[in-house]
């Protein structure tokens, strides 16, 4: 299930590889939407990271949700699961090809935590990012005449050549139909 508001999204998965794939695609794509196009790298691999604790930690099972929200220049990612047993942030520097991900989450975020649910079994691991602010372009005078308009626009017509179209192309109007 997803569910979003302005600036705000939950998504419901099994924490398993094919469906972290798609929530990296969701949250990239709900980030594009909300024009934090400079997080999308970040975000996306904070949420693969946590995303991928959950298939290889979680128990008894990998039903998990991932919430986002920008609120006030920041963006939080945060996984929530039933396991209640928290993350232990291992050192980066150790040899091991496994269990870095918490390092390199904070290695990518501005901030980052777990904690158990208040309401029932389980944890949420979250990080946050900073946007930067927009830039803002010159501002200009806009001045709006106060006069009425004399004449009707003018009709605009395109031509095409219909040898250059490729495909076909299909349009149904009911008769006898106007608008409204």
């Amino acid at each position: 299930m997803i569910s979003h508001s302005r600036r705000h999204c939950v998504v419901e998965l099994q924490a398993l590889p094919a469906r972290i794939g798609q929530v990296r695609r969701i949250v990239s794509a709900q980030l594009r939407h909300w024009q934090l196009d400079p997080l999308i790298d970040r975000a996306a691999l904070g949420v693969t990271e946590l995303l991928s604790n959950v298939h290889r930690h979680a128990q008894p099972d990998k039903t998990c949700a991932v919430e986002i929200e920008f609120r006030l220049g920041r963006l939080t990612v945060a996984v929530y699961d039933s396991d209640p047993r928290l993350p232990v942030l291992r050192a980066a520097e150790t040899l091991e090809t496994c269990g870095r991900g918490l390092a390199l989450v904070a290695a990518v975020s501005e901030a980052w935590g777990a904690r158990e649910q208040p309401d029932g079994p389980g944890k949420m691991v979250w990080f946050s990012l900073r946007a930067a602010p927009a830039p803002v372009g010159p501002q200009a005078t806009v001045v709006i005449s106060a006069e009425s308009v004399r004449e009707h626009a003018r009709p605009v017509f395109v031509a095409v050549d219909a040898q250059a179209l490729t495909g076909g192309l299909s349009v149904s109007v009911p008769a006898g139909t106007g608008p409204g």
